[in-house]
């Protein structure tokens, strides 16, 4: 038994961590995956085809590098019996997310919180894949990962056509409230979400799991939106909006690209 060991820069949620587990799972020689959120580390525990294993990582584009390969005795691996209620769960949160976050971004002229909504649903579609896909088949996994990525991008177009449509128009600002409240409802849940997961895993010092949420990408995005609002509310225009919605809609194409790297 090997374990090789990854360092994977951008991966920063369990989303991210879902990505990864999809990409290695039609591996026969991956006998488990141990990550380390936090620390930003992957520990594979395979029988050979290592290179191959570092080549999938890589295509993810999520700043993978193998840190080593070494021989281990270890063969005895706890699986979490409970890991797919807790998808369940997370899957429904930011699913409920993204409907509040889409609805009263479209009331408040919010194109903050409705790039946000759309983030929620990237990650909706990851956990989503990731419980549809066990026990399918291979062809099933990429078919489900190919139209969730190519959804995710269409609907992003059209985020950055109304965001250049309010840009070269004049309209009216957004509701700067509205973008704060929902923002941090939406921080708090994420933060919900990822102590979930990372909880299941029985890491040593729990109590140190709530700082893990400040590395989020999810939650960053939260605070650019209630950061955008504060802005809103002090020049009295809504370019702060338009600037954050621009780069969460661009995050969220990336994230679409990812995706569609599980159908090929």
């Amino acid at each position: 038994m090997q374990k090789t060991t990854f360092e994977i820069s951008k991966m920063d949620c369990p989303s991210e961590e879902n990505l990864v587990r999809m990409k290695l799972d039609d591996i026969s020689s991956v006998k488990y995956l141990d990550f380390d959120i936090p620390n930003r580390l992957l520990r594979v525990f395979h029988e050979g085809q290592t290179e191959k294993i570092e080549a999938l990582i890589l295509e993810l584009k999520l700043g993978g590098i193998k840190l080593g390969t070494e021989e281990t005795d270890q063969t005895d691996f706890k699986e979490e019996t409970n890991q797919k209620k807790l998808l369940w769960a997370v899957l429904a949160i930011n699913f409920a997310f993204f409907i509040i976050e889409m609805t009263t971004g479209l009331i408040s002229k919010s194109m903050g919180l409705v790039a946000d909504s759309l983030d929620m649903l990237a990650d909706s579609f990851v956990y989503g894949i990731s419980l549809f896909a066990v026990g399918g088949t291979l062809i099933r996994k990429k078919r489900i990962a190919k139209i969730a990525g190519y959804f995710q991008i269409v609907l992003a177009i059209i985020g950055f056509v109304e965001i250049l449509r309010r840009f070269l128009g004049a309209e009216k600002l957004p509701d700067f409230s509205t973008m704060i409240v929902v923002s941090i409802f939406a921080l708090i849940a994420n933060g919900i979400c990822l102590y979930l997961l990372q909880k299941s895993k029985n890491k040593e010092d729990a109590h140190m799991k709530a700082s893990m949420i400040f590395t989020s990408n999810d939650v960053i995005i939260n605070l650019g939106v209630i950061f955008a609002g504060i802005l809103v509310l002090w020049s009295k225009s809504g370019l702060p909006d338009l600037i954050v919605g621009t780069i969460v809609f661009i995050l969220v194409v990336q994230g679409a690209i990812r995706i569609l790297k599980l159908g090929k």
